[in-house]
């Protein structure tokens, strides 16, 4: 499978791998940290290196993108997508040039990718391998979600295969996309209509505080709030998740979630800490939120 698209994220241009970037491949697999993490691939020369490109565009099994600054117009990395002989599902792979690295810029590649990937990715985990001795791309597939799985042996070589699976990354853009609709930092607007594809119809929300709770439906959660996110009372408002836990059994799932949300309340700043509890169930259009239940933390 190959995503030939151009993606875009806030930072980066990720494009599909052509002959034209024979010149930055060269460089790339010649840097001291390819060669001792993934291996020597006696590329002498820029030629050397366009063959090595057309190999890859000529195997079904590959999809190879190039990550780019696209305001500097440079090439800093690369995302691979492989379905390796020794492994049974595809394994996802990156590397970047030793000055790009520790900015953020391989997570933010690597989300990007499999987020364009899951819709058409059928198998139901996706792989990663690395070498132990690879401390920073270990800690960037912990961060993505993937835990050891298994040590193999390929051509001598001891490598460690992590895996993840593609429905719990199909959760984390679910709950990506909720926190996400009620933003209306650096004037960004919400965007209600989203909840109606998160969640059934039938979806209960339900606000703890103390002894007391507020229940809702869609519509009843909703009106309160469009009315102080766009009104002036809230504004700057941003939350996200801080750490998750999800735990699937077949086609239902939930997940145990600490989220931090900030903004401005009647011209008041504020940071606030709580935890949400989120059901799924997973029907023909994918994975749907059921119910979901919050607690700020007591101040």
């Amino acid at each position: 499978m190959k995503v030939q698209v151009p993606i875009v994220t806030d930072r980066l241009l990720i494009e599909p791998l052509t002959q034209g970037d024979n010149h930055f491949i060269y460089e790339l697999v010649n840097t001291r940290e390819w060669k001792q993490f993934i291996g020597d691939r006696n590329i002498a020369s820029r030629e050397e290196a366009l063959v090595y490109i057309q190999k890859i565009l000529g195997n079904r099994d590959i999809s190879y993108w190039v990550v780019k600054l696209p305001q500097k117009k440079q090439s800093i990395g690369v995302i691979t997508f492989i379905k390796r002989l020794y492994l049974e599902y595809h394994d996802i792979g990156f590397a970047f040039l030793p000055e790009y690295g520790k900015k953020g810029y391989a997570y933010e590649a690597v989300n990007s990718v499999l987020h364009n990937l899951l819709p058409g990715y059928e198998s139901p985990k996706i792989f990663a391998t690395t070498v132990p001795e690879n401390e920073n791309s270990i800690k960037l597939l912990h961060k993505l979600g993937m835990h050891f799985k298994k040590e193999i042996e390929v051509a001598e070589e001891k490598l460690h295969v992590y895996s993840v699976p593609s429905d719990r990354l199909r959760i984390n853009e679910v709950v990506k996309a909720f926190f996400g609709i009620f933003a209306n930092i650096n004037h960004k607007q919400p965007d209600w209509s989203l909840l109606n594809h998160l969640c059934i119809p039938e979806t209960i929300l339900i606000s703890k505080k103390d002894s007391d709770q507020a229940v809702y439906d869609l519509k009843s959660f909703v009106e309160p709030r469009k009315k102080i996110l766009t009104d002036g009372t809230l504004t700057e408002f941003e939350e996200h998740e801080i750490s998750s836990e999800t735990q699937i059994v077949s086609n239902i799932a939930q997940r145990h979630s600490r989220y931090q949300k900030s903004g401005v309340m009647d011209k008041k700043p504020f940071v606030e800490l709580g935890t949400k509890f989120f059901q799924f169930v997973k029907t023909q259009e994918g994975w749907k939120i059921t119910s979901v239940i919050w607690e700020d933390d007591r101040s």
